[in-house]
Order: structure tokens, then C-alpha cells, then sequence
């Protein structure tokens, strides 16, 4: 995929697999800065492992990734939890209150986070000051994952990952998330990297999207490829017929 802009992350021929198991085939191509990418394809296709080399928590067989022009393993670990984000499906907390989950990314460095800065932060995913002493049980499926993002968002990454983060909420709260994301990504120009099985949502929300499909990335480019996909897989699999 050509892209009229600079790359955030780029892949160049990255293999990955567990043993005999060849999870990612060569996969090559660019996620661009402070745009949204959408992942999709069948379960077991690879996203989420692309995801996870995307910050360091795996690491490629072979192949190059580059993180601003920068080879990924010239990044201290830190650095680059710092620089890129990630939220997952189901939002995991610790235990405690919603301060407590704000403040464990700053914590984790041995500093701690000012009560302004955590009501700043749910201000910004739309959430009240008073959660600040909530425990987290006693939120909804909603509030947890914005939670999760406004923890992520502590260290101001430049990059968010998203892994499936919306499937298991009712309507209204997958609007209120995907609107949610998608003013990260006007108001700080986070380039957003987002797997979701919901082929209308990477329509609507994705300015890119991949579609990925036994560990190979098959198709790429504007979201509006899923309208009219040019690769016969793709096409049934937007259809539904595949994965």
C-alpha cells in the first residue's frame, strides 16, 4: 500500500511462529502517523500477534520493524511502553480504585500521579471526577474500558493499540468508545491501530484498513476497500463467506 504519509510503524518482511507453527508470513507495510488503522480478518489470521510486535511484547523471527524510522530493538523497553499505547479486550484492572489503575503506569516508574492529572484524564474519555474512588468492580463494561484508555493515555503515547475493544459492549457504549477514539486521534493525532471483527466499525472509523488472513496480510489500503474488496478472499470474507 502507498500511503501519501509518513509511517509510523513499518514492517518490512517480519516472520514470526511458536515452534513448528508459522503464525506471520513475511508481512510488509506501514501504519501511517496520526491516522486509523483497522485490522480485520477471520480468527487466527495473526492480528493480534502483529499487535503485540507492534510494542515489543513479541518479538520477529525475522524481519524489520521500524518504529519512526527507528529499528524497534534500538528502543529501550520503557521507551517503548512510553511510545506505545495498548488496550485490550475486556480492559483488565488491578485491584482497587479507578486512581489506583490511572496512576500504575507512573508507579511502575516510581513516580505518581497527581489527583488533577487522573481527574484530567477521565474529563477526557468522558468520565467524572468522582470515579476517581470508585473500585473498579463496581463499573460497567463501558466505564472499564475507558478506564483502560485513560491508562493508557498517562504516558502520552504517540501510538495506541486496540485489540477488541468494544465486542463485548452493548450499543451505546461501542458508540460512545468509537467516538471516544476517534477524538484521541483528531485532538492528539495518535496514529490508532485497531483489531476489531466488526467489519462496519473499521469502515466507519478506519482511514486504513489491513485484512489479514493465515498470517499473511492479503489485501490493504482506504477503508473503503471493504465496500468493494479487489482480492477474492477478501471478497468472501467481507461477505461473509470465509473465516
Amino acid at each position: 500500500m502507498t500511503i501519501p504519509y509518513k509511517p509510523a510503524i513499518h514492517f518490512n518482511d517480519v516472520h514470526y511462529s511458536v515452534g513448528d507453527i508459522h503464525i506471520l508470513k513475511g508481512i510488509t507495510g506501514s501504519f501511517p502517523e496520526s491516522k486509523i488503522t483497522t485490522l480485520v480478518g477471520p480468527s487466527g489470521a495473526g492480528k493480534t500477534t502483529l499487535l503485540k510486535l507492534c510494542n515489543g511484547l513479541l518479538s520477529p523471527k525475522s524481519g524489520e520493524i521500524y518504529i519512526k524510522d527507528k529499528a524497534i530493538e534500538n528502543y529501550e523497553p520503557v521507551e517503548l511502553r512510553r511510545l506505545i499505547g495498548m488496550a485490550l479486550q475486556g480492559a483488565p484492572m488491578v485491584s482497587g480504585t479507578v486512581y489506583d489503575n490511572l496512576n500504575l503506569p507512573l508507579e511502575l516508574q516510581g513516580k505518581k500521579l497527581a489527583e488533577k492529572d487522573a481527574a484530567a484524564l477521565l474529563h477526557d474519555v468522558g468520565l467524572e471526577e468522582q470515579f476517581l474512588n470508585r473500585n473498579v468492580k463496581e463499573l460497567s463494561g463501558g466505564q472499564r474500558q475507558k478506564v483502560s484508555i485513560a491508562r493508557t493515555l498517562v504516558n502520552n503515547p504517540e501510538v495506541l493499540l486496540l485489540d477488541e475493544i468494544t465486542s463485548s459492549l452493548d450499543r451505546t457504549s461501542l458508540k460512545e468508545i468509537e467516538e471516544l477514539i476517534a477524538k484521541i486521534n483528531q485532538k492528539y493525532k495518535t496514529t490508532i491501530i485497531w483489531i476489531t471483527h466488526n467489519l462496519q466499525q473499521a469502515l466507519e472509523i478506519g482511514d486504513y484498513t489491513w485484512v489479514m488472513m493465515a498470517g499473511e496480510v492479503i489485501e490493504t489500503g482506504e477503508s473503503e476497500l471493504l465496500k468493494n474488496p479487489v482480492n477474492d478472499q477478501v471478497k468472501r470474507f467481507v461477505r461473509g463467506e470465509a473465516g
